[in-house]
C-alpha cells in the first residue's frame, strides 16, 4: 500500500428493491425512500438513497479490498448530495478508494470519491485504515 494508489473501485446500482431492502433491515422506513408523491410534497427531486446506506456501501469497498473489516479503524463522512433513486433506471453510485497517505504509525488514510452521474454525494469521506 503506497500513497496515491487506488485501493479499490466499484459501481454499484440502487434500484427501489434495494432502498426497501435498507429500510427493512435499518428500520428508517421514512417514505422519502420510496415514495415520490411524498418526497416530491417535501421539495425533493425524487426517491433518495437512505444516506447510511450510501456510507455502508462505500464503506464496504475498503473492507473487501482490505479483505478484513476489522483493519477499519474510524470512517467518517459529510453528506453532501442525495442519491435519486428513479423507479425505473435505478441509480449509479461510484466509489473510488486512494490511499491519501501512509503513517508512521503503520496506519494510512484512505480517501472515497463517491459520486452519482457527475456529482459527488459523500465529502470528506476518508477512512483510517491497518495498512
Amino acid at each position: 500500500m503506497n500513497a496515491g494508489d487506488v485501493l479499490a473501485q466499484r459501481t454499484v446500482h440502487l434500484t427501489r428493491e434495494s432502498l426497501v431492502r435498507y429500510a427493512g433491515a435499518s428500520g428508517d422506513f421514512n417514505p422519502i425512500h420510496y415514495r415520490d408523491d411524498v418526497a416530491q410534497r417535501v421539495g425533493l427531486p425524487g426517491v433518495l438513497a437512505h444516506g447510511m446506506l450510501t456510507m455502508g456501501i462505500a464503506g464496504s469497498v475498503v473492507a473487501d479490498a482490505l479483505g478484513d473489516a476489522g483493519r477499519i479503524l474510524e470512517y467518517g463522512v459529510k453528506f453532501t448530495k442525495p442519491v435519486v433513486v428513479d423507479a425505473e433506471e435505478g441509480a449509479h453510485v461510484t466509489i473510488v478508494a486512494t490511499v491519501a497517505r501512509i503513517e508512521e504509525d503503520g496506519t494510512a488514510r484512505v480517501d472515497l470519491t463517491v459520486s452519482h452521474g457527475d456529482t459527488k454525494v459523500l465529502g470528506k469521506a476518508q477512512l483510517r485504515v491497518r495498512a
